[in-house]
């Protein structure tokens, strides 16, 4: 029997799936990194979302290893090239939660030009707020889309349907319909909406800085649901105190939770509007990364 084991929490109904496969002995607990370590050069095949860091010493101890499955879009928590080194398979399912978090993106968005969370939230508190809340329309404003790929594919069509134009930089997309494709300063330039869908690399990393943002619109809204590290928060936080960036709309963050003093501060701005990291957090995503994970697990293992 093969030995699998899920590390995080995955749908009932998948993992019912797995357990009923006679040819796979399936184990399900989330274990922190000692315990892991100890039970590694086990199992055959590691399935993770987010919160399990897959780290090379991980990897190295994992002497059956033959699979590593994440179940979503991300491989940043995952040492792939270690992986690759020793001949492990990383698999994931980048397509399967992009309309959720489009429509997070684009909730996001709106969120952030119409101060919907701080009227609620001043409303709530018994407060009538309404001339401090002029916000700014979407129609006929630009929006640009760095990252360009399945999840910025979604946004994109959603923006034209709302009458925006649209934008984007990405170094392996040459064309996309209805968008207009631009290197990264111009899309600073003339983007009255930045949202961001790019994986964290060493390239992405702190791409929207002090030096990036001084080359946008005064005003502008810049949108995170992709990854964290791909902000300055530092440098973020600067620019919203001294309103070169009108609000911020931010899913992710480079420390989560965000409990440090940095993002504390950052959180405390009016101008900001934050999600948990939640972008995928839908009952049909999971439903999909779920069913197209299995299916390509059973493939990659021949098991029908």
């Amino acid at each position: 029997m093969i030995r699998v084991h899920v590390n995080d929490p995955l749908e009932k109904e998948a993992i019912e799936m797995l357990k009923a496969k006679p040819q796979l002995n399936v184990t399900c607990e989330h274990l922190e990194k000692e315990k892991l370590l100890a039970m590694i050069p086990e199992i055959e095949v590691l399935i993770v979302r987010s919160a399990t860091k897959v780290t090379a010493d991980v990897i190295e101890r994992g002497t059956k290893l033959r699979l590593i499955c994440r179940a979503g879009v991300g491989l940043d928590n995952i040492d792939v090239e270690t992986a690759q080194k020793r001949g492990i398979k990383v698999l994931n399912t980048p397509g399967a939660s992009a309309i959720s978090v489009a429509e997070l993106t684009f909730g996001l968005m709106l969120a952030a030009a119409r101060h919907i969370a701080r009227g609620t939230l001043d409303l709530k508190n018994g407060i009538w707020t309404k001339k401090d809340l002029e916000g700014v329309e979407l129609f006929g404003k630009t929006l640009g889309i760095i990252g360009i790929g399945t999840i910025g594919r979604e946004v994109a069509k959603r923006a034209i349907v709302f009458g925006m134009n649209v934008v984007a930089y990405d170094p392996y997309v040459q064309r996309f319909e209805g968008v207009r494709i631009v290197n990264l300063d111009e899309l600073y330039a003339v983007s009255d909406f930045i949202t961001l869908h790019v994986p964290l690399t060493k390239e992405t990393k702190h791409l929207i800085n002090a030096e990036s943002i001084a080359k946008m619109k005064d005003g502008v809204i810049i949108v995170n649901t992709s990854r964290g590290g791909v902000i300055d928060e530092a440098a973020l936080y600067d620019a919203l105190v001294k309103r070169k960036v009108y609000a911020a709309a931010l899913d992710v963050f480079e420390v989560e939770p965000p409990n440090d003093e940095l993002r504390k501060k950052l959180l405390q701005l009016p101008y900001i509007v934050a999600t948990p990291h939640i972008g995928a957090s839908t009952i049909e995503a999971q439903t999909r990364v779920a069913k197209e994970l299995l299916q390509r697990l059973f493939e990659e293992l021949k098991i029908s």
